[in-house]
C-alpha cells in the first residue's frame, strides 16, 4: 500500500508539473515549475530528469540571466510520439492524431448504423479511422506512443472491459484486447466522462479547479468529478453515471429502461421530446436523426427570438438545474462545466437560463461558491481526454520510467541542481 501510495503521489506531481506546458504553452525552467506547482526543486529535478530521459520534454534554450550561469528552458518535445483519441459515440466514431504538445494533427470520422451494433463492428471502424488518420499525418505506426479509447456506459478501466453500453446490448465485452489486437498498439479504454474530465483538467476549464464538476451533455448525459486534481471514479469505475438518476418520478422513459432520468429531459432525446411537447408540428421533429443540425438550428432561431426555440432551451435548462442543483449541494465544486455537443450547439443561451434556475434548486453557500461554465475546449473533449489517457499510459510504462532510467536522471538531476546553486 506504501508503494502504491508513493507511485500515485509521483504520477499527480508528474501530471502537476506537465500541464503547466500545456496551460501556459511556452517553455519552462525548472525554477519556473518549482514556483507554479509548490513542488520542492528537488522534486521537480527528479521529474524533468526522467521526463528529458524519456524524450517528453527537450531543453530548449536559456533564459535570461543577471548574473550566474544561464538556467535552462524546458518544453514538450511534441515530435516524441503521436497519440490518438478515439470517441464512439451512439451515431459516429471520430478518431483524432495527435502530437505530444495535443496539437491536433489529423481527424476522420465514420458514421455508425443505428441500432444493434455488434463489438466488431465498432473495432473495424477503430481500425479504419486509426489508419486514416495516420495516412493524412503521414506517420507510421510505430510513431503512436498509445490509443485512447471511449466507449459510452459502464467501462471497467483495469480490465479493460466494456461492461455495459446504454445503446447496445453489450455486457461484459474486452473491447481493450479486442481493439489492440487490431491496432498493434497499447489501448487505454474508457467512457465519455472521464475522458472529457480529464481534457478539462489537462487542458480545459478545470485546470486549477477543485473539486471539478464536468457535465457530458449530448445523447448520453453523465457527470465526471475530479477531488485534488485526479478523477473520481468509484469503487467499480461507474462513478458519474448521474444521467440515470431519478429526476422525474414516474416520468418519461430513459433507454437505460427506468422512467424520469435526468438523461430522458437534458440528453439530445430529451430536447427532441420537450419540442414534441411544446410543437408537435415544428418542422424541427423532421431532423431528428441528424442530431448536429437539429441543434444548430434550435439555437439559430432562439437567437431570433423564435418562441419555441426560446422556450424548448428555457425548459431544457430548467430541467438541467434541478439536476445540477444536487451536484452542487452534495459537492460543493469550485467548477462546474457543462460540456459536448448540446453545450456546444446552444451555448450561452442554456449556461444564462441554467443560471438563472439554479438558485430554485441549491442551497445559497455553495450556489455563491461554483463558477457555471462552458467548456472552453476546442474540437471533441471526448477524444483529446482519450488522447491524454494514452499520454498517462505512456507515462506510466515502467519500461519507460523504470530503473534503468531512473539511474540514468540521477546524473542528469544532480547537473540539475548544480545549475540551481549558480
Amino acid at each position: 500500500m506504501v508503494n502504491r501510495r508513493a507511485q500515485d503521489i509521483r504520477r499527480l506531481n508528474r501530471f502537476e508539473m506537465l500541464r503547466r506546458f500545456y496551460a501556459a504553452d511556452t517553455a519552462k525552467t525548472r525554477q519556473d515549475l518549482a514556483s507554479e506547482t509548490g513542488l520542492s526543486f528537488a522534486t521537480v529535478s527528479n521529474l524533468t530528469a526522467e521526463l528529458l530521459d524519456a524524450g517528453v520534454l527537450v531543453e530548449a534554450g536559456h533564459a535570461g540571466s543577471s548574473g550566474g550561469r544561464p538556467r535552462a528552458l524546458l518544453n514538450l518535445n511534441a515530435q516524441r510520439g503521436a497519440l490518438v483519441g478515439v470517441d464512439v459515440g451512439e451515431t459516429s466514431v471520430r478518431t483524432e492524431l495527435f502530437d505530444l504538445s495535443l496539437r491536433e494533427l489529423a481527424v476522420h470520422e465514420e458514421s455508425l448504423a443505428r441500432g444493434e451494433v455488434t463489438p466488431e463492428q465498432v473495432v473495424e471502424l477503430i481500425e479504419t479511422g486509426v489508419q486514416a488518420v495516420l495516412d493524412t499525418a503521414d506517420l507510421p505506426r510505430a510513431h503512436v506512443l498509445g490509443a485512447g479509447v471511449s466507449i459510452p456506459g459502464l467501462v471497467e478501466r483495469e480490465r479493460g472491459v466494456s461492461a455495459y453500453s446504454p445503446y447496445w446490448a453489450w455486457r461484459d465485452v474486452p473491447m481493450r484486447d479486442l481493439i489492440a489486437e487490431r491496432l498493434a498498439m497499447p489501448v487505454h479504454l474508457d467512457n465519455p466522462l472521464k475522458a472529457s474530465t480529464l481534457a478539462e483538467l489537462w487542458f480545459g476549464a478545470g485546470r486549477d479547479a477543485d473539486p471539478l464538476v464536468v457535465v457530458t451533455l449530448r445523447s448520453g448525459v453523465g457527470a465526471g468529478f475530479a477531488f485534488g486534481g485526479t478523477l473520481f471514479r468509484g469503487l467499480t469505475d461507474s462513478a458519474g453515471e448521474w444521467g440515470h438518476t431519478c429526476l422525474v418520478l414516474g416520468g418519461r422513459p430513459c433507454r437505460c429502461g427506468r422512467l424520469g432520468c435526468v438523461e430522458a429531459y437534458v440528453g439530445v432525446n430529451g430536447i427532441v421530446e420537450t419540442l414534441r411537447y411544446l410543437a408537435p408540428d415544428d418542422p424541427l421533429l423532421a431532423l431528428t436523426r441528424q442530431e448536429d443540425r437539429l441543434l444548430s438550428e434550435l439555437a439559430a432561431r432562439a437567437a431570433t427570438g423564435d418562441a419555441v426555440a426560446t422556450g424548448v432551451i428555457r425548459e431544457t435548462a430548467g430541467y438541467l438545474a434541478a439536476a445540477l442543483g444536487s451536484l452542487v449541494n452534495l459537492l460543493n465544486p469550485e467548477v462546474l462545466v457543462l460540456g459536448n455537443q448540446i453545450a456546444d450547439h446552444l451555448g450561452e443561451h442554456l449556461l444564462r437560463d441554467t443560471r438563472a434556475a439554479l438558485a430554485d434548486h441549491t442551497l445559497a453557500q455553495p450556489l455563491s461558491a461554483v463558477s457555471l461554465r462552458l467548456s472552453s475546449l476546442p474540437h471533441d473533449a471526448v477524444s483529446r481526454g482519450a488522447a491524454a489517457f494514452a499520454f498517462e499510459g505512456f507515462l506510466d510504462d515502467r519500461d519507460v520510467f523504470g530503473p534503468v532510467s531512473r539511474a540514468r536522471s540521477a546524473r542528469a538531476r544532480a547537473k540539475a541542481e548544480a545549475i540551481a546553486e549558480d
